[in-house]
């Protein structure tokens, strides 16, 4: 984002006869985030090192690679380095960066101004999240790239705008569909990465069977040290550097990449492995004299051949493996309708939901998703909003209700006033959380990175030291036991394992909470939620529905019915929120109310009023003391109804108390069970809340919470939360995410309960979107679920590395005479990568436990 101050003057173009502003500008940059996808990172293990090259960068502050979603996020100053050059570094480290991009051209009428272009594509490419803008003055067209997260076409118009220009009325057109381009850019590289496993495959088997030929039967055939099988060698060393070159090309790209930028990873093992026995086999066909038998002893184009097939096979599964685990946000994605119905010139149009503007009034038919967010002005109907919010059941709609983009009308038809579009909609502020969130990394990544990258060079150096050993200390033919040994370990060796234990899990289970209507902003807030010791609950709108109501009516000397009328009919006149409580409650049950007269605030204790001839109080006892009223058996029942919690308000007519009408901020009807479920879990429950102890206490005793902070001013939430962790406790404040902001920022974890579309996403760390604290559970359940997902993941690889590097180097063989196989190696290698993304995967069927219905 750029700010500052302008002096300017104008000129006018000698072409066009348009005015344009000329002058400097003293500008205040700010830092930018610019998302990218580094589809095709040939190793997971890539990604720490490659942040790390991103952030030495002039101007870049911070960079993120995420090698499950394939996105760089970084953050960069736009005054010191731009978008380009941040592409050419991943471009220089042999990523197609494939940018996630929508590309659109529009018209761009009366354009006829050579010097006017480059003005404009300057304008545009100034718009935050613009990749590239280009101007066809031919056609009158612009084209135009951005990614949807960071900017939308409004913002692009705008831009033009600025520079005496506008968009035809013509409607815009997408230059290529790219909806779902990571789910493309999955299948392309699975496409890919199968063909040249097939290839490889195919080779394999002629180059097993002739590299030997006593195994298979054809010794007389092909002689050992004979000239014949010298040329069959010969012929399998050109197959297999096919193989080398087609099938494992990608190795060798990467591992130049990883050279040129002073490191190592996996492709840098496999490469050199595959590599190394390859051109071993080849000095053998070709100087066989070179060795210390001197003839044409064995040779390893098998590994070559076979170890490629198999690497590459298991890289096409965890290609596969990983799009499922990215299912989440492509369901979301693909909720956004295409189209929308809208009212222009008095008729039905049917538009690109990208031209829906703000004030627009869209017509939506039964079956149909709503468009974009907005508030009903004609009609009414049953909309399902499970796709946004996780609650199964459909919710009614009247005229002044919202409805989200993306939902199902499901039954009447009906029209509405578009409110917020384009990037604004809650669909795509969950989507750019949701991404946001699955790109970033836990606390415990952090240890693994750390130790990632030592590993890759730790394991050349073991290939190197176990090669020299065998090949000193070795049985003959040395060489042959060296060179088994230098393969076997470095294929072995599996950096990939380690670099997706972590991002998979998080991505999984942060596409898991927004299935659920749980959106959670980072892998750190998933990890922490899992550490919890106390959930702190603020009383009004988390605990109860935020909005008072009559509870009880007691009467006496007249019927129930007649006593809520008087109350409601004299509180008329009132504007405060009991009072419309109370009116709600008798327009609830149908009751007529009378036009009151003569109507007077008594300010602390109540209200009063002419009604039909008879002057009627409503208020609270001071009010009724003041007068001398009679509360003969009614005060117990104040008292009590004071105990549950409730306001008891008392009605008189003509000096006559005939009943109490009492009114209270009711419980969620998932509360109680919902707090019986948390401590079940282990944690203890806290109530926060304003209300007086006595009134704090009987709530608290209804509900089951183990402490009740009473009496607590809005402004001194923070410094209850703070108490609570200076008892050396992990803390989670559960708020409505706009008045709770500062407990919600003090806590370890806040979580924001939305409601509908308004949901407080920027003031927490997580959001429920539909406030219910059902979510508050099914979060805490889905951290712990995804935590014991990633130390299963982690174990597994550490595991499989610890026990199989030395296996590989050699150890078994002094005591069972047993030397690793490089096939076996590369088997297990390529399907341990396979393995925990499948692991990973499991959390797709995650199912929260006891959460109340």
């Amino acid at each position: 984002m750029t700010t500052g101050t302008h002096t300017h003057d104008t000129h006018t173009c000698s072409t066009c006869g348009r005015k344009h502003e000329v002058g400097t500008t003293t500008q205040r940059l700010e830092l930018q985030r610019i998302e990218l996808s580094v589809a095709g990172l040939s190793c997971p293990g890539d990604a720490a090192p490659l942040a790390a090259r991103l952030e030495r960068l002039p101007g870049v502050r911070e960079a993120m690679v995420n090698p499950v979603t394939e996105r760089a996020v970084v953050a960069f100053d736009p005054g010191t380095i731009g978008i380009k050059a941040i592409i050419g570094v991943l471009e220089e480290w042999g990523i197609d960066v494939g940018r996630t991009v929508a590309r659109w051209r529009l018209k761009v009428p009366g354009l006829k101004c050579a010097s006017c272009v480059q003005r404009i594509e300057q304008a545009v490419e100034q718009v935050p999240g613009v990749y590239d803008a280009s101007v066809n003055l031919a056609t009158e067209t612009l084209t135009v790239e951005y990614t949807p997260k960071r900017t939308d076409l409004a913002a692009v118009r705008a831009a033009v705008r600025a520079e005496g220009f506008d968009l035809g009325p013509e409607p815009i057109r997408p230059v290529e569909e790219a909806a779902l381009p990571h789910e493309d850019s999955n299948a392309r590289e699975f496409r890919s990465l199968m063909r040249k496993f097939w290839f490889a495959a195919v080779v394999s088997v002629p180059t097993v069977v002739l590299s030997y030929p006593r195994i298979f039967g054809l010794r007389d055939l092909l002689p050992r040290g004979s000239g014949v099988l010298r040329l069959v060698w010969g012929g399998l060393g050109l197959l297999t550097l096919a193989v080398l070159l087609y099938s494992g090309g990608h190795f060798y790209k990467g591992l130049w990449a990883a050279f040129k930028h002073r490191t190592a990873d996996m492709n840098t093992l496999i490469g050199t492995g595959i590599a190394a026995a390859w051109l071993y086999s080849t000095v053998a066909v070709l100087g066989p004299s070179l060795f210390p038998r001197g003839d044409l002893a064995e040779v390893f184009y098998d590994v070559t051949a076979v170890v490629t097939a198999l690497v590459v096979l298991g890289q096409a599964l965890e290609v596969k493996a990983k799009g499922r685990s990215s299912e989440a946000i492509r369901k979301l994605i693909g909720l956004q309708p295409k189209t929308a119905r809208v009212v222009r010139g008095g008729r039905e149009v049917e538009i690109p939901v990208e031209e829906v503007v703000v004030g627009d009034v869209v017509v939506v038919r039964p079956g149909e998703r709503i468009s974009v967010d907005g508030e009903i002005t004609e009609g009414s109907s049953v909309v399902d909003e499970s796709m946004v919010t996780g609650e199964s059941l459909p919710v009614e709609k009247h005229v002044g209700d919202l409805v989200i983009g993306a939902t199902i009308n499901k039954t009447g038809s009906f029209k509405f006033r578009a409110t917020k579009v384009g990037k604004d909609t809650v669909l795509s502020q969950i989507i750019r959380m949701v991404e946001q969130a699955q790109g970033s990394k836990a606390p415990i990544q952090r240890l693994v990175d750390l130790v990632s990258s030592y590993f890759t060079p730790a394991v050349m150096i073991l290939a190197i030291l176990g090669f020299a050993t065998w090949y000193t200390f070795g049985p003959e033919p040395a060489i042959v036991y060296a060179l088994i040994v230098f393969v076997t370990v470095l294929i072995i060796a599996c950096p990939c394992a380690l670099g997706l234990a972590t991002p998979t899990s998080l991505m999984v289970g942060i596409g898991k909470g927004a299935e659920n209507g749980i959106l959670i902003r980072s892998g750190q807030a998933l990890e922490t939620a899992h550490k919890l010791d106390i959930i702190v609950l603020d009383k009004t709108g988390t605990m109860t529905k935020g909005q008072p109501s009559v509870t009880d009516i007691v009467a006496r000397r007249a019927d129930e019915a007649f006593v809520l009328r008087m109350a409601a009919t004299v509180e008329r006149g009132s504007e405060h929120p009991l009072g419309e409580a109370i009116i709600a409650g008798a327009t609830s049950r149908g009751l007529e109310l009378a036009d009151p007269s003569d109507f007077e605030a008594l300010p602390g204790r109540g209200v009063k009023a002419m009604v039909d001839g008879k002057e009627v109080v409503l208020g609270n006892r001071r009010l009724m003391d003041e007068r001398a009223f009679q509360l003969d058996d009614l005060a117990p029942d104040a008292d009590r109804l004071a105990d549950d919690g409730k306001t008891p308000m008392f009605v008189a007519v003509d000096g006559t108390v005939i009943g109490i009408v009492a009114v209270a901020d009711t419980l969620r009807e998932d509360t109680v069970a919902a707090v019986r479920t948390l401590k079940h879990m282990g944690l203890e429950v806290v109530m926060l809340t304003g209300d007086n102890r006595r009134t704090a206490n009987a709530i608290a005793r209804a509900v089951g919470v183990d402490r009740a902070l009473a009496e607590v001013l809005p402004d001194t939430k923070a410094d209850e939360i703070a108490r609570l962790q200076a008892e050396g406790k992990r803390v989670a404040m559960v708020g409505d995410g706009i008045n709770d902001a500062p407990a919600l920022a003090q806590a370890d974890i806040g979580i924001a309960m939305g409601t509908g579309t308004d949901v407080a996403m920027e003031a927490a760390d997580i959001t429920l979107v539909k406030g219910s604290l059902r979510g508050v559970i099914t979060a805490i359940q889905l951290s712990r679920a995804t935590m014991r997902n990633i130390k299963q993941n982690l174990f597994g690889a550490f595991v499989y590395n610890t026990l199989g590097l030395p296996v590989a180097a050699g150890i078994l063989y002094p005591a069972f005479g047993i030397l690793l196989s490089p096939l076996i190696a590369a088997a297990a290698m390529a399907f341990s990568s396979v393995t925990v993304v499948t692991n990973a995967n499991r959390l797709r069927k995650f199912v929260p436990k006891g959460v109340p219905v």
